[in-house]
């Protein structure tokens, strides 16, 4: 009886080594799994970086807009070339003797109804 247990023994030792190596290649798959495809897995991590790029050029662009617009702004309170200039584009203002021409804008034909192309038979 005592053989058997030290036979089941010793087999149970050769084999708790490869169990041990089989199930930590499994948890290591598991890790590598989730940090692929977790929550805050690398696939996540580049969208998400991706994201913040187009957002950094997204501000950089609307930095610019603000920085024209501010100078635009400057410009119309002490600027009088500038006033004038918006007066004449914006509100049409002309000097005195000045005559300002406008050409109306032309309509665009409105599309042919499908209804009125179709052909009408006579009646016999």
């Amino acid at each position: 009886m005592i053989e058997k247990f030290e036979l089941v023994r010793d087999l149970l030792q050769k084999r708790e080594r490869t169990l041990a190596s089989i199930g930590m290649c499994v948890v290591a798959l598991l890790l590598g799994y989730h940090v692929f495809t977790g929550s805050n897995g690398i696939r996540v991590y580049t969208q998400k970086r991706a994201e913040n790029q187009k957002l950094q050029q997204e501000m950089e662009q609307l930095k610019k807009e603000n920085e024209n617009l501010t100078q635009s702004v400057r410009s119309l309170k002490s600027d009088p070339n500038a006033i004038e200039k918006e007066a004449r584009e914006q509100l049409r203002y002309a000097k005195p003797g000045e005559v300002i021409f406008v050409v109306p804008e032309q309509k665009r034909p409105a599309p042919p109804n499908s209804a009125s192309n179709q052909v009408i038979p006579a009646k016999p």
